[in-house]
């Protein structure tokens, strides 16, 4: 008897152990599916989306880091992962491209699409962007689509970054406004940062006397704008666009006739062009990093848009004096 009262208590406290965690699961599954679930683009979309969104969501990153977000294609599966979000945030149609016929298959009503750079007039690209456009015979062909294309890389200017901060945060509380104090809050602190970040350079370039630097690819003409920098770039808006035999020449004497320092180029695309400039000239090599991507490393190493920005400026000042 004492037997079979034992094994009711046994399984008694079983069954109660295993209702329990049966609940505790479901709470965590309830408490998972509360946040609220976002999907960014490229490695500065994701930065700024999680610093205003904090512990409200959960954010992640569709184009997969050490990945050249200018040349990346969304596959089925990416698209399906855009739709089964609540909020979708990305920079601009000419970065991602690929965004522009989004609004076809992603339910607009269930999925808010944030163009974090939707309040930012937009430059033209640099005027060499495309002079592949040439034949051998030095006539030019009659399509120049890309020596207009728009420049996207507003990320790189920390008082552009701070718009884009701001237009996700809106757009953010626009949809959850029960949240609305805690985005602002995040916003603020983390736009704090960036103020401190442009501070310093602002520092760094206001007495610049020598203020050209040469890049590999045109990603920093907003950075160069706003601190009275000029940008010379090898390549144009895309990192794989590589520059004539007649353009690198004249990147030669440009490099000689300024006493150029330093040649710029990044770590996750092809240094090739920069190096073969850099052996022409004597001219060193360093990284200025467009911050489209940060590999898997240097996330785990800590590294993000504040630590790299702080990076590239400390690299520019070899250039700028």
């Amino acid at each position: 008897m004492k037997k079979q009262k034992g094994l009711l208590i046994v399984g008694t406290v079983l069954l109660s152990m295993l209702l329990t965690a049966c609940g505790t699961q479901e709470k965590k599954e309830a408490s998972s599916n509360d946040k609220i679930q976002v999907m960014t683009t490229f490695y500065p979309m994701y930065e700024f989306t999680k610093q205003v969104v904090g512990n409200k969501g959960h954010v992640d990153l569709l184009i997969p880091a050490g990945t050249e977000p200018h040349d990346f294609e969304p596959s089925a599966k990416d698209l399906a992962k855009i739709s089964d979000s609540d909020v979708f945030v990305y920079n601009s149609p000419e970065l991602e491209t690929w965004t522009d016929n989004l609004t076809d298959t992603i339910d607009t009503k269930k999925t808010e699409i944030i163009q974090a750079s939707k309040n930012i007039p937009l430059m033209e690209g640099a005027e060499h962007a495309h002079e592949e456009a040439h034949d051998h015979d030095g006539e030019e062909h009659e399509e120049h689509g890309h020596d207009h294309e728009l420049d996207p890389h507003v990320w790189l200017d920390p008082v552009l970054a701070i718009k884009e901060v701001e237009t996700i945060r809106d757009q953010l509380s626009k949809k959850y406004p029960e949240d609305k104090a805690t985005f602002e809050k995040n916003a603020e602190s983390y736009i704090d940062e960036l103020k401190a970040v442009d501070q310093e350079y602002q520092t760094a370039f206001k007495d610049a006397k020598e203020k050209t630097f040469v890049t590999q690819h045109a990603a920093f003409g907003y950075l160069a704008k706003q601190y009275g920098l000029t940008q010379e770039a090898i390549a144009g808006i895309s990192p794989d666009q590589e520059p004539s035999p007649s353009r690198l020449s004249e990147l030669k004497h440009y490099v000689e006739d300024h006493q150029v320092k330093v040649i710029y180029f990044e770590e996750n695309a092809s240094s090739k062009v920069a190096e073969t400039l850099s052996k022409e000239t004597g001219v060193k090599l360093d990284v200025l990093n467009p911050l489209e991507s940060l590999t898997d490393k240097q996330i785990k190493n800590g590294e993000n848009y504040l630590s790299v920005m702080r990076e590239n400026l400390t690299a520019l000042k070899e250039s700028i004096h």
